[in-house]
């Protein structure tokens, strides 16, 4: 219907006195949907707002508003309107609790009026349709005999034919119609039978069928349709699917049994159409709420819901969605679940996509791919061919950057150039490139990573005439390219800024002594000036003092700035934990004041200290490794023994030290030192050479010998006179007399090795004797030749 005719049909409708009910189902197996239904109610209010803002003699506007409406509303007593928004809201729109802007997939398919699956009445009659009462059966006869014969199947389901009598044909197909028609005329034209006369059996005007259309549609009802109509024509005369009605589990009902299940998607998805089935007489068509709606959202190509059967997986509902955008991050999505009491959110990976079966309320989002290049580098500047280039493959170096973009200009400045380096925290270093020194092959190429730009300078734009270095206090020290009229402030402002340790007091600048004209030597080096700095500006020297090439910037350490140095201590104390020194010569006993004291329980002579390395000692300790590398021969270093930790212990008596705060005992505590006091122990480790490495009670006053009988003695390649006992405190004494020596609850008592003599065969025997014999001889013939 146009939309002229709803007007004319709702208007003559409530001059009947129908309801809005009535018309709405009315309006609705007529084929007019929800969106017309909406679209003539906006077009009639806007034209309503339009004629009450005209201007009163504005007759064109006038007349172009109401060239795009109906004819029937220039009635101005037409009064079809009235009501007309209750009929939208209880005719058509389903009621449920699902939200109106909700959209999900495929649920427009059967209110759309450009889509209304409407069956073609003119084609020729389907191999599957089967005949019945109301059908008209054309019967042509030709050759010998020639007749035609038009008959209506009767409610009884049979045609007449004179001179034959009924021929029973409902629910017979057209072939099998023709079979019988043929068998049945034999009788009265001799010729059927031969082939002197031909029989054809087509359908004539079709008839209509009664299907009703139940559970979550728009207007549930029964419907009377063309006996060629599909499942889809009677879905789309009921309004389409309610948002809570399923698109994947309809169900056909034919005498009482369930003939078929129905998926839309398949439809939707694939354009199959083995699920439109053909309806008959009595058809049921039952759409059941969903069983799961999950939501997907994000980065996919077509966003909403989409309902899902319950052996689907995420790979499916990816599918459904038309699969991810282009800018999508495709390796791992979000799921979000509500398990009845609260939610829980998962990190699905593309592994898991075919696996995952989801719940209904699921909610999928898919985000984005970072905003960044995996691959990019840039250069600008004093090159042939500046911009970005692809990071990988033959462009991994400075140099082949410098190469991928035609080489340097003649006017490159190849004493300094900035490479600008994205960190990953997203804040930016510069680091310094020697382009002469990489070029010429005496300073190593430098790797790119990606989002490296490096900055080659012209020596036009900085006029270089002599390069500035600035050291100390400054966040980026180093060279940088000389530029008329640079400051003092200009170049701090260069390097970053001052850090937090600078001293503002005392900025030294030392600048080259140039005198082309003197003719004896000087026994001066350089010139120094002095300034200090408030907010990045001088205040005491030359405001705005302008550097010369090749002047040399130092910004001084504060002597009052001092880092916090934090210390440890754990183990058996009130207050274990970290503590911040407050003097550079605090001690053990401070700490441990400082912590409280110690418990009762505390083992004050296994305290033991776990130092630190620093700079100097880290040298040190390299330095041995190199010397160890290499030193050959037995006399070298063993690299197994050397210790490649960044931490060592130190030996010290705690006991001693508490005893006498700030004696030797008492040692200086620096950075990263960790003070441990273990609780007591009353176990002695014996290991090494005896028979049974084993761990015992301690007994007080019990020697050494004691302990190596609780291992099971010494084995056969103990060397006793080498054996030595390491302390809980990191000390070790060695072993001299059994007796003297000093067991203490936690120790560990360690016999090394000795090397094991392996015993002369009788074959060595007997070449040492042929040896010797032979050495006697020749003895005595030398005795006997200078006798």
């Amino acid at each position: 219907m146009s939309d002229e005719q709803v007007v004319k049909y709702v208007k003559e409708a409530y001059a009947s006195g129908k309801g809005e009910q009535e018309i709405g189902s009315e309006l609705l197996s007529r084929g007019v949907t929800r969106a017309q239904m909406e679209r003539i109610k906006q077009r009639y209010e806007a034209s309503k707002g339009s004629t009450e803002q005209m201007v009163t003699g504005d007759a064109n506007m006038e007349r172009r508003t109401r060239s795009s409406l109906p004819s029937s509303f220039d009635d101005p007593n037409a009064g079809f309107m009235n009501g007309f928004s209750v009929l939208l809201e209880d005719s058509v729109a389903p009621k449920d609790t699902v939200p109106p802007t909700m959209t999900i997939f495929g649920h427009n398919v059967f209110s759309n009026r450009a889509l209304t699956f409407e069956p073609n009445e003119n084609m020729a009659t389907p191999a599957n349709y089967r005949l019945g009462p109301g059908d008209e059966v054309i019967i042509d006869v030709w050759g010998a005999n020639e007749t035609t014969i038009r008959q209506e199947i009767t409610p009884e389901g049979n045609i007449m034919v004179s001179q034959i009598g009924p021929i029973y044909l409902s629910g017979m197909t057209i072939e099998d119609a023709s079979r019988k028609i043929r068998q049945m005329l034999s009788s009265k034209y001799a010729g059927i039978s031969g082939d002197e006369s031909q029989i054809s059996v087509t359908l004539g005007q079709i008839r209509s069928i009664q299907v009703n259309v139940m559970g979550e549609v728009a207007v549930p009802g029964t419907y009377r349709l063309s006996s060629f109509s599909t499942v889809f024509h009677a879905l789309y005369r009921a309004g389409g699917i309610s948002e809570i009605g399923s698109l994947r589990n309809i169900s056909l009902i034919r005498g009482g049994k369930k003939i078929d299940e129905i998926d839309v998607y398949n439809y939707i998805l694939q354009g199959k159409t083995s699920d439109d089935t053909r309806l008959q007489e009595g058809d049921v068509i039952i759409v059941p709420p969903y069983d799961m709606l999950v939501d997907i959202r994000g980065n996919v190509k077509r966003p909403m819901f989409y309902e899902m059967k319950k052996d689907e997986s995420l790979a499916a509902l990816l599918n459904y969605a038309g699969g991810f955008a282009g800018d999508a991050y495709s390796k791992e999505v979000r799921l979000i679940r509500r398990t009845g009491s609260e939610k829980q959110i998962y990190s699905i990976t593309e592994k898991q996509y075919a696996s995952w079966h989801l719940a209904d309320g699921d909610s999928v989002t898919v985000g984005a791919i970072l905003d960044r290049y995996a691959n990019r580098v840039e250069i600008r500047g004093a090159v042939y061919r500046p911009g970005m280039y692809e990071l990988g493959g033959g462009l991994t170096t400075v140099k082949e950057l410098i190469k991928r973009a035609e080489g340097l200009t003649g006017d490159a400045f190849t004493g300094r150039a900035i490479l600008t380096r994205e960190r990953e925290d997203l804040t930016h270093e510069v680091l310094a490139v020697d382009l002469a020194g990489l070029l010429n092959g005496t300073t190593p190429d430098i790797p790119l990573r990606r989002e490296d730009v490096l900055v080659i300078p012209s020596i036009h734009e900085l006029q270089a005439q002599g390069a500035f270095t600035i050291n100390g206090e400054v966040t980026r020290p180093g060279v940088y390219p000389y530029a008329e009229n640079t400051t003092l402030e200009d170049l701090i402002v260069q390097a970053g800024g001052l850090l937090d340790g600078a001293s503002t007091v005392r900025v030294d600048i030392s600048r080259r002594l140039k005198d082309p004209k003197s003719l004896e030597a000087t026994t001066r080096l350089s010139e120094t000036f002095t300034f200090s700095l408030k907010d990045g500006f001088v205040v005491d020297g030359t405001p705005g003092f302008v550097l010369y090439p090749y002047d040399m910037v130092e910004v001084r350490r504060s002597p009052g700035y001092q880092e916090q140095r934090r210390v440890n201590i754990g183990g058996e104390v009130v207050f274990a934990g970290g503590y911040t020194l407050q003097q550079k010569n605090e001690r053990l006993s401070d700490l441990v004041k400082r912590a409280g004291g110690l418990t009762p329980s505390a083992y004050v002579r296994g305290g033991r200290l776990i130092r630190q390395m620093n700079e100097e000692e880290i040298a040190q300790r390299d330095a041995a490794i190199a010397m160890a590398r290499m030193s050959a021969g037995s006399d070298s270093v063993s690299l197994a023994k050397l210790n490649v930790s960044d931490t060592y212990v130190v030996g010290i008596e705690l006991d001693k030290a508490l005893a006498h705060p700030g004696s030797n005992y008492d040692i200086v505590l620096r950075e990263g030192d960790r003070l441990y006091i273990p609780g007591q122990i009353s176990t002695v480790k014996i290991s090494g050479e005896v028979q049974f490495p084993n761990t015992v009670a301690y007994i007080a006053g019990k020697g050494v010998s004691h302990y190596i009988d609780q291992a099971g003695g010494y084995s056969r390649l103990a060397k006793k006179t080498r054996a030595y006992i390491v302390y809980m405190n990191g000390t070790v004494s060695r072993v001299k007399r059994l007796r003297n020596a000093k067991i203490e609850p936690g120790c560990q008592i360690i016999v090394p090795s000795k090397k094991e003599r392996r015993p002369i065969s009788l074959a060595e025997v007997l070449s040492i004797g042929t040896s010797a014999a032979s050495l006697g001889t020749m003895a005595a013939t030398l005795y006997n030749i200078f006798k």
